[in-house]
């Protein structure tokens, strides 16, 4: 194995640069990782961009580092391993696995009640300078770190799916959907798409997916979508209200990110609905909270990362249920991670975007 390899290094905001850096050495309980594709996530570009979110601002300080490598939806081949990581993980050398995203420190109160998708510390490959993520050849996993096996025989690409969709599927978790519920899911990018196909398992009476682009509205009935609606073509409150006797949504999931989608996501719920929020928003989001309270008492409940639903999520892929040549439309080698972070910016022209490095 070569000493050095090509990583993707962060050096503030829009200043990704690709290094030449010293390969990770796997210590005690650890396991070091041969990247086989890596995706690009709508976090990964906000954070490029600079949002507040992670590089703070008045109200907040900054919870993303310099002088790491991004990357948090990732699979690859274990290429060193000792004894005691492998007892833990269930792999050996040559397995592929993936690593959910977030390392815990399985000592704060949330990790220790398995809440450890909130973990305290909240140290997230890709983003802390104590986990580099996988924008790079190799990748490390800690000790800590949560490890899963995974299918050898399907593409990397759409193993690395396994991230986003088990987002998804936690959101769904959230909504508690019925069998009778009309659920409706804005945004048919990565998220909403697993988004759908997460509550189509659940089988409800209906469920909405709605967007700006016809495109993902097709992707989005192949998930599994009964209805599709153009955003900018109809007015999506009312056409909600008349499909369900004038009463509105049980419930709705926004997968957009865009600060309109959460008054829309209000209004066209029913009294006593369900709001769950997964998105990253880039800017403050206003809304009228009476809405929530005096007008509907409606559940608004938020969502992050995929705590137990990673197994879930690489069943699905492995299934053949999802059409993961469509929604995993770009992989680009490792030298090209700026055009891969514009294809993400062009969501009319890209799904999920992946480097091969």
């Amino acid at each position: 194995m070569a000493s050095t390899m090509k990583a993707v290094v962060v050096h503030g905001p829009e200043d990704y640069r690709l290094e030449e850096v010293p390969v990770p050495v796997a210590g005690p309980g650890q396991a070091l990782l041969k990247v086989e594709a890596v995706g690009i996530c709508a976090s990964d570009l906000k954070c490029y961009h600079g949002a507040a979110k992670f590089w703070g601002d008045e109200n907040r300080p900054a919870w993303a580092e310099t002088m790491t490598s991004p990357g948090h939806e990732f699979t690859g081949r274990v290429v060193a391993i000792d004894a005691e990581a492998s007892a833990r993980w269930g792999v050996v050398e040559g397995d592929r696995v993936v690593a959910e995203q977030i390392v815990p420190c399985w000592k704060c109160r949330y990790c220790a009640r398995g809440d450890y998708h909130m973990c305290q510390p909240h140290d997230m490959f890709g983003f802390k300078r104590r986990t580099p993520g996988a924008m790079a050849e190799y990748v490390l996993l800690p000790a800590e770190a949560l490890v899963h096996k995974a299918p050898g025989d399907l593409p990397p690409a759409h193993v690395a799916y396994a991230e986003p969709l088990s987002c998804s599927l936690h959101a769904v978790e959230r909504a508690d959907i019925r069998f009778g519920d009309t659920v409706v899911v804005a945004g048919c990018g990565p998220i909403g798409l697993g988004m759908i196909a997460g509550a189509a398992a659940k089988f409800p009476e209906r469920i909405i997916a709605l967007d700006a682009l016809p495109q993902k509205l097709e992707l989005a009935r192949k998930c599994g979508a009964d209805i599709t609606m153009n955003i900018t073509e109809v007015d999506v409150v009312q056409a909600v209200k008349d499909l369900t006797g004038g009463y509105g949504a049980d419930v709705y999931i926004e997968g957009t990110g865009h600060p309109a989608a959460v008054p829309q996501g209000l209004n066209l719920l029913r009294k006593l609905g369900t709001f769950v929020e997964y998105s990253v928003f880039k800017d403050p989001v206003t809304v009228d909270w009476s809405i929530i309270s005096d007008d509907k008492e409606l559940n608004v409940l938020g969502a992050h990362l995929g705590q137990n639903t990673w197994p879930a999520a690489l069943r699905m892929i492995a299934s053949g249920r999802l059409p993961m040549d469509e929604i995993c439309s770009h992989q680009l080698p490792l030298e090209e991670f700026q055009k891969g972070l514009d294809l993400v910016a062009d969501s009319a022209n890209s799904v999920k975007v992946s480097l091969i490095p």
